[in-house]
């Protein structure tokens, strides 16, 4: 028997109280499928997934069942950035799951459509569909359109650093901001919401093909009504689960496409805390390990040239997926019922690449321009690079690992010894570097900034600020136990673990250490003292005598849900989620 049909014998009141909704009552011996999204006014990537839910809806009762909406809207990591908001930014993703596991467990129900778009609302939605295990489906929300001369988002942080140094008047600054964001949808660059969507499709949980559509394209509206359908059917008849659908080799999967798109280093965190859910361990070690010698395709920004409106045109993950098909397990299961494999080769018939370049030669003309496809997913043998686009460094400073998105750095800072400033707050050192109290050559320091110290923010103005300056972003690096932005780009390095708050010995650094950084050895370690090379078991012995006169600081936040997951959150490196077991 449905979950949903034992539910009513165990609880009479189900019924009548659906009645009062508005089901009739032969909807109540239907497939009941929960749709769940992050439809809200608060961002682009969210304010039209109403849309996308109706047409899930739609489709589940084409086929037979009746779908009942359910909301738990995110939050904007731009919005947020620049303030404190940002802080409660990481700690949304636990909430959405959360909540999502509140919803369909006080309610059970039969199948599940998941319908999100960005930075948090994806992984969230991720986590708690693996909680919940009924068949799933997830439809990625889409992203949203590039404005005039191909503006983004994620160049405002520029434009803003120029305008704070008077390289820029305020009547161009506005001009970006009134042009960035021009249709609803994810940001158009690989950030962290189109990595994430990305990962959805290449987890085999999104239908192919599905991932990163234009957020306004009658196609996405077809996916939607699609993945209604698609739920009730693996209610009645399929069975299948997401944790019957995801194994490691899926992660495997996905990780190798992250490293093809050169996506988010932000993965570093949800990939591992999805993986969690599903009882699998996935670490920073596995990156670095499929990333070492992995193929790195997608000319996209920020790292590379074009928007990610152009993603769908060129082929999408599916055409990801056939030029990196080697690397793939090809027999990973999918919420199609068929293999990885199985869904490459029906696309290739069912005019899906077809369809694709039609879009593409519509871009084009309506925008003069003369994009081929290859220009935007570079085939195999003309990679952009060959060592994907992720490193974890380790060392005496970082020994559970700290991140860099190398395909976004200078190559000039793959290697260096940097002089050591830091600063205990992302305020201090923003300021320090736009009024030029930081110099080439130093090793800029932001710490307690990860989850336990105040929730782990984006470092993305301070991020911008350095590499939008000509000098300092070919010269420096940052180094944080916080995050960046998955639009960030430069030297930095984040995720630094163990991390300040935890007595990580990034919180034993002092002005004038020095710092030893080589990307391709994977190395970040303290090389001196006091502006003086050491040996390390000398450098050892002086942080030893620092970590006796430490002490954390004092809890940020006293109440609340900050207080909460920075009590209880895991390591950076581990992907930050809620350990409970760290009561």
């Amino acid at each position: 028997m449905l979950p949903s049909q034992e539910l009513r014998k165990l609880a009479p009141e189900v019924d009548p109280l659906r009645i009062g909704c508005g089901w009739k009552p032969e909807d109540l011996d239907k497939v009941q499928v929960f749709i769940e999204s992050t439809f809200g006014d608060s961002h682009p990537g969210s304010c039209h997934l109403d849309r996308l839910v109706e047409k899930a809806r739609q489709g589940v009762a084409e086929a037979g069942g009746y779908g009942a909406r359910y909301f738990c809207t995110d939050m904007c990591d731009g919005e947020s950035q620049g303030h404190d908001g940002i802080n409660f930014s990481l700690a949304s993703r636990e909430t959405i799951a959360n909540m999502i596991e509140i919803q369909a467990n006080a309610t059970p129900f039969d199948a599940g459509v998941f319908i999100a778009s960005c930075d948090k609302g994806m992984p969230g939605n991720l986590m708690g569909l693996a909680r919940l295990n009924i068949p799933s489906v997830v439809v990625p929300g889409g992203t949203m359109a590039a404005g005039p001369d191909l503006l983004t988002l994620e160049q405002l942080g520029m434009y803003s650093a120029k305008y704070e140094r008077g390289e820029i008047d305020k009547e161009k600054l506005d001009w970006a901001k009134h042009n960035a964001c021009p249709s609803c949808g994810a940001c158009s660059f690989i950030g962290t919401a189109s990595t994430m969507q990305i990962m959805s499709e290449a987890l085999g949980l999104a239908l192919p093909g599905s991932a990163l559509l234009p957020a306004t394209s009658p196609d996405l509206l077809e996916y939607a009504r699609k993945a209604g359908a698609q739920a009730v059917r693996l209610a009645q008849t399929e069975g299948m689960k997401p944790r019957d659908i995801v194994t490691k080799e899926s992660f495997e999967n996905a990780i190798m496409v992250h490293a093809a798109i050169s996506g988010s280093s932000n993965a570093l965190l949800h990939i591992p805390a999805i993986a969690h859910e599903f009882g699998i361990e996935i670490t920073g070690e596995t990156f670095d390990r499929l990333h070492r010698s992995a193929h790195y395709l997608l000319d996209l920004r920020p790292a590379g040239r074009w928007p990610a409106e152009f993603f769908y045109y060129a082929g999408g993950v599916p055409a990801i997926m056939e030029e990196i098909k080697s690397c793939l397990h090809l027999d990973a299961m999918t919420v199609t019922g068929k293999t990885l494999g199985e869904n490459l080769e029906e696309l290739k018939k069912n005019g899906f690449y077809e369809r694709c370049q039609y879009w593409l030669d519509q871009s084009n003309a309506r925008r003069g321009l003369t994009v081929r496809k290859e220009d935007i997913i570079r085939p195999y043998d003309r990679a952009i690079g060959t060592e994907g686009s992720v490193a974890v460094l380790k060392g005496n400073l970082a020994p559970e690992g700290a991140v860099i998105k190398h395909t976004a750095c200078p190559k000039e800072m793959f290697e260096a010894v940097l002089t050591a400033r830091p600063f205990d707050s992302e305020e201090e050192c923003i300021d320090a570097v736009l009024h030029h109290r930081v110099q080439p050559g130093d090793a800029v320091f932001i710490r307690y900034e990860g989850p336990k110290g105040s929730g782990m923010p984006e470092m993305f103005y301070t991020s911008e600020a350095i590499s939008s300056d000509q000098e300092l972003g070919k010269s420096i690096a940052l180094i944080t136990d916080g995050r960046f932005s998955g639009a960030s780009t430069g030297p930095v390095i984040g995720h630094c673990s163990p991390e300040a708050q935890a007595g990580g010995p990034i919180a034993l650094v002092e002005e004038g250490d020095l710092i030893y950084l080589n990307v391709m050895e994977r190395k970040l370690e303290i090389v001196g003292i006091a502006g003086k090379r050491m040996s390390p078991e000398e450098v050892g012995q002086v942080l030893a005598e620092r970590k006796k006169n430490w002490q954390p600081k004092p809890p940020k936040y006293k109440k609340g849900v900050l207080r909460l997951f920075s009590k209880l959150a895991a390591s950076p490196m581990k992907g930050a989620y809620l350990d409970y077991d760290a009561e």
